[in-house]
């Protein structure tokens, strides 16, 4: 109950990317799936967690994502959870992204999957790692905005 709803079509959400990275700029880019592995994502059987991307040969590929096995499939048809899959972008998109991961500190994160219509997508952002003292400052703000808040919802109440 204290999680946070991901918004409709939404998929998997990678929280701790926001938390652990700065995004600077992000991508939509589609996700080659097998049968499996499609019915796995519309039955939200995905998690982000600890995946990364990476451009190889001029190609995007997404490292470490879980997809669990497909249950109904057999075991001759089903896939392996956490293969590489290939993201489809245009070559433009791909260059552009080479380009901004070469510069020092720059990683290429998934931040969700989603259902764009009856095509899966997924969301990858060009990201800065934080270092710990930035985590801090964040989560400091936040506690601060939350009372901010607080004060003035009970100043309205009276």
């Amino acid at each position: 109950m204290g999680e946070k709803q991901a918004s409709p079509g939404v998929v998997a959400d990678n929280r701790k990317a926001r938390h652990d990275y700065d995004i600077e700029e992000v991508y939509e880019a589609g996700i080659a799936l097998t049968g499996s592995e499609i019915k796995s994502v519309r039955a939200s059987r995905v998690n982000l967690r600890g995946s990364y991307a990476r451009v190889l040969n001029d190609e995007v590929f997404l490292y470490e994502a879980h997809i669990s096995p497909y249950e109904q499939a057999g075991t001759f048809f089903n896939h392996v959870p956490t293969r590489p899959r290939k993201l489809l972008l245009h070559r433009r998109e791909i260059s552009r992204i080479n380009g901004q991961i070469r510069q020092k500190g720059l990683t290429l994160v998934p931040l969700k999957i989603y259902f764009k219509g009856r095509i899966a997508k997924i969301e990858l952002g060009v990201a800065r790692g934080k270092k710990s003292y930035d985590k801090r400052e964040d989560i400091a703000k936040r506690e601060s905005q939350r009372v901010i808040e607080r004060a003035m919802k009970t100043r309205n109440r009276d």
